[in-house]
């Protein structure tokens, strides 16, 4: 592995990939497709490299936010059939066809500027969303009628490809009644599109609806968070960790670039914020919240050195974060500091700072070199 000259970098472990991925493969039906979901910079795991491991691996479809990331995806060689899960205005449909991306419709504002495109060489896939309880994208069930009316009209132009919907509660195991609503409210309407003669695909489930209703499997689910083998929810880790075992395999290093011994009584970081209560031993590590380290974790967060924890003391900055190192042995200028990954896991930065193990992930910088092992 080389990272030769770098102050900071991103590991992932590429077995540890296959090992989620292959646990997600035998959950569903061999008949069910699988969606890897690598939105966002694939969760903070790089598009590019991540979307390549998972095509490697098997994944049958790829899910983006964006018509950016799928153009990014293409460029880079990814065949397979790409969903831009996020909206996409009406004058990139004439590229998504020709470049065979499919798309994300859910209004009729965006249906009836699908239809004026004109002839293209390739019509525009699409994937109407139906809203079955979420409220944020899609047409609501009763609209369906009409929704179809477009696609009679110009299948030349418009391939109804597939039809989804997102749960809106999916991630505690003890309340499914609202997530059964939402399956049976798509399967009825799933069943008025074949009684109109449709064959789309259908799918439903991400991870959680994944793990905990099988009913929801349909024609694809889509995998995001999971297969970086982080848990959607406490709730379903408490209830499938035994059973599935995920593990995460993202590792964020950075290195020690500077050692001082401080005298007690000295105060450390911008608005002096925190002062030490005895001699102290500090490493200044060259990471901050430009970074992805959150702010918020001044004071109060911790990073792994030699195997042991070292507390943040003062104010994270933009760049450079300060730890108390003064009960660790022979720490040296260089050695290295893990940020997140074994001892320091997203979920528990996600407890201390009050958020998602999702926002901590995601929000690492992109620029951050990302070491594929």
């Amino acid at each position: 592995m080389d990272r030769a000259g770098l102050r900071t970098w991103i590991e992932v472990d590429t077995r540890l990939l296959r090992k989620n991925y292959r646990i997600f493969r035998t959950l569903i039906p061999k008949k069910t497709r699988l969606m890897a979901v690598v939105k966002s910079n694939a969760y903070g795991h790089s598009l590019i490299d991540f979307s390549r491991s998972l095509d490697r691996f098997g994944a049958q479809w790829f899910g983006v936010d964006s018509i950016v990331e799928a153009r990014s995806l293409r460029r880079e060689g990814i065949r397979k059939p790409i969903l831009v899960l996020g909206s996409t205005l009406p004058e990139w449909y004439v590229e998504a066809a020709q470049n065979n991306i499919s798309v994300t419709i859910s209004n009729f504002e965006s249906l009836e500027r699908a239809l004026k495109q004109g002839t293209v060489r390739k019509p525009l896939k699409a994937h109407i969303k139906i809203d079955t309880g979420m409220h944020r994208q899609g047409f609501m069930p009763n609209e369906i009628e009409r929704v179809l009316g477009y696609f009679k009209e110009k299948q030349n132009f418009l391939i109804l490809e597939g039809m989804y919907t997102h749960f809106a509660a999916a991630k505690n195991p003890a309340f499914p009644r609202d997530t059964q609503k939402q399956i049976d409210e798509f399967t009825r309407v799933a069943s008025l599109v074949a009684e109109a003669g449709f064959k789309p695909l259908r799918h439903a489930a991400a991870t959680s609806g994944t793990i905990l209703f099988s009913s929801a499997h349909f024609d694809m689910v889509r995998i995001g968070i999971g297969m970086f083998g982080l848990w959607p929810s406490r709730e379903v880790r408490a209830f499938a960790e035994r059973r599935l075992g995920l593990v995460p395999a993202l590792t964020w290093k950075t290195v020690i670039s500077e050692l001082k011994d401080l005298p007690a009584g000295s105060a450390v970081g911008y608005d002096l914020s925190e002062t030490l209560h005895k001699p102290s031993r500090v490493a200044i590590l060259p990471v901050g919240y430009w970074h992805g380290y959150p702010r918020v974790l001044s004071s109060i967060g911790y990073v792994i050195i030699r195997g042991k924890r070292a507390k943040v003391i003062g104010r994270v900055s933009m760049d450079m974060l300060v730890v108390d190192v003064s009960r660790i042995k022979k720490v040296r200028i260089r050695d290295e500091a893990v940020l997140l990954g074994p001892g320091m896991s997203a979920d528990e930065l996600a407890d201390l700072t009050g958020t998602s193990n999702y926002e901590i992930v995601t929000r690492l910088n992109p620029l951050i070199k990302r070491i594929y092992t």
